[in-house]
């Protein structure tokens, strides 16, 4: 569908112009802020205390043929094997909770790490946000020895999002009165309700509070919170749905609108 239908808080508007805007938007976010701690640490004050289990624990090595050599990219089996240890080890705290409020921290990414010695040393990043404390943690685990060599905490600084969580914010939104316009949007372009997240298309980014002029007291807290704008397309080559003006504030769970 490409033809542009007009609506009460904006419009559905085809998909090469929105989606232009949400991709360089995308891939504008950089990661920013100040470590909590300056810099790596072997436990994370109360979370350390709530582990699981302590840093250093070794795993088994993957079987020849599951890893990557170099700089190649982190296997499904590498990855899988990463998260794993990074879970099991120090510095996760059990009152953790993700973007849905599901006990545990939100996984955010999981990607190859750099290696510092130049020998080809397989290392993994894995990236977490924890919804309760509002801090993003990091963990780098060695793949070869199985152990996970430094963890970093730190305030106001808001990755890119996961499906996941674009999931969850677009969940917020639908449920929030703010959300009936996207509601009623869906309603005219596909002749059915908008029965929730599943039936779109998700992309979306970081809202930067310092970007916009005038911010609306509710959303003030950004940064310090995780907020997201969502930007949304019916599936199966539907319209794109100009949702940019409202903003999710998954840390409250509440949606503002700019402008």
């Amino acid at each position: 569908m490409r033809h542009v239908i007009e609506r009460h808080l904006g419009k559905v508007i085809a998909g090469g112009s929105l989606a232009v805007v949400a991709g360089a938007l995308v891939l504008g976010v950089t990661l920013s802020g100040q470590s909590e701690d300056g810099g790596r640490t072997a436990s994370v004050g109360a979370a350390g205390r709530d582990a699981v289990a302590p840093d250093g624990k070794v795993e088994a090595a993957a079987v020849d043929g599951e890893h990557g050599v170099g700089s190649d990219p982190l296997t499904d089996a590498e990855t899988a094997r990463a998260e794993q240890i990074a879970l099991r080890s120090n510095g996760l705290s059990a009152s953790a909770r993700d973007a849905d409020g599901d006990r545990g921290p939100q996984r955010i990414a999981t990607n190859l790490a750099e290696d510092p010695t130049g020998k080809g040393v397989r290392r993994a990043e894995i990236m977490y946000y924890d919804y309760k404390a509002n801090v993003t943690i990091t963990k780098t685990v060695d793949l070869k020895s199985g152990t996970v060599t430094a963890t970093n905490t730190a305030r106001r600084v808001q990755p890119p999002p996961s499906q996941d969580e674009l999931t969850e914010a677009a969940r917020v939104l639908i449920g929030d009165p703010l959300g009936a316009g996207l509601q009623q949007d869906y309603q005219k372009a596909t002749g059915k309700a908008l029965s929730g997240p599943e039936a779109l298309e998700l992309s979306g980014f970081v809202f930067r509070k310092e970007t916009v002029e005038r911010i609306p007291a509710k959303l003030d807290v950004c940064g310090e919170h995780r907020c997201l704008q969502v930007v949304a397309k019916v599936k199966n080559g539907g319209p794109w749905i100009d949702t940019r003006a409202f903003v999710v504030d998954l840390s409250a769970r509440s949606v503002g609108r700019l402008g």
